[in-house]
């Protein structure tokens, strides 16, 4: 009985986790959105669908909040062009970790990305939202694609 409340207790803190984190990290004051993106872990962003505006400055930072270090457990973003395939992109930044795991066959297919960030580190990054569509973002880290994974809706 105890192993499944400890099982069932640790399925609620990672399934409501991300939920209650998200509700302040995007912010727009009007000339900048600010979006506060955090990785844990367990392998999951706090967001998983961003809406901003055609041609808004973004500034985004992803904030590492687990303990992992970036050697085992890093953690990016990577903003892609849209209809480019995921999974693809991810398969090849396995073999990537020298120049960051983005592939370098694959790197124009991005539109933004952060460097690899462990445990307790933040890294911030500026960029123009690309014209209206839907973009996917991923962390690209080696299998973390799985199920760190979202979308930029641009309208």
């Amino acid at each position: 009985m105890r192993t499944l409340v400890g099982v069932l207790s640790l399925f609620f803190l990672l399934t409501a986790a991300p939920a209650s984190l998200a509700e302040d990290a995007v912010s727009d004051d009007g000339s900048v959105v600010t979006i506060n993106l955090t990785g844990n872990d367990a392998l999951q962003y706090n967001v998983t669908e961003i809406k901003v505006a055609a041609g808004r400055k973004i500034k985004l930072t992803l904030t590492h909040i687990g303990k992992g270090t970036k050697e085992m457990m890093g953690h990016n973003f990577v903003l892609l062009k849209s209809g480019i395939d995921v999974v693809q992109f991810g398969l090849a930044a396995v073999s990537a970790r020298d120049t960051g795991f983005i592939p370098e066959a694959k790197k124009d297919d991005v539109l933004a990305h952060t460097t690899v960030v462990g445990g307790g580190e933040s890294v911030t990054i500026e960029f123009d939202a690309p014209a209206a569509g839907t973009y996917e973002y991923l962390c690209s880290f080696t299998g973390h694609f799985g199920t760190m994974r979202g979308k930029l809706v641009v309208e």
